[in-house]
């Protein structure tokens, strides 16, 4: 059986995995020795909640069926698979290479490249008239993140 989502659905799960991300940088800052990195990391850790905040305010943004449910659901159970899939998809338990802050830094980028590949896979589940488009939103948001990582592992070498 088929299921579409919701645009309001996939903001759910994007607001679960930037919550996963700030746990992610925020081990990660309690792993290196440097003042500096650790400082990079607790702001990479801020900004990812602030992009958790960033898709609650998309998600209120929503209107009609953007933000309805697609099928029957009383038990609430599609919001159960959706934060298990958020959950074990991108920065799942992410083994942390404490030794250095390129491997920190390159295990992120992976993790933000997961979360866009999962965003442009559930991009199709979701119909036009459920908030379709705004699943971009999500993925340009992520993109940035995928920069300035980029831009931060460059400034290392």
């Amino acid at each position: 059986m088929a299921y579409d989502f919701s645009a309001k659905e996939i903001f759910e799960m994007a607001k679960q995995i930037e919550r996963n991300g700030v746990k992610f940088y925020q081990t990660a800052s309690s792993n290196v020795s440097g003042e500096k990195e650790k400082q990079m990391l607790l702001e990479l850790a801020k900004m990812e909640a602030q992009h958790e905040k960033t898709f609650a305010e998309m998600e209120t943004d929503l209107k009609g069926k953007e933000s309805g449910n697609t099928v029957f659901d009383p038990n609430d159970e599609a919001a159960l698979y959706l934060k298990a899939l958020a959950d074990t998809k991108v920065f799942f338990e992410k083994q942390i290479q404490a030794s250095t802050m390129k491997s920190i830094l390159v295990d992120a980028i992976g993790a933000e490249k997961d979360s866009i590949v999962f965003y442009i896979g559930m991009k199709d589940l979701v119909p036009e008239q459920a908030g379709k488009k705004r699943i971009d939103d999500i993925i340009k948001e992520e993109m940035g993140h995928i920069r300035l990582l980029s831009r931060e592992l460059v400034s290392l070498k």
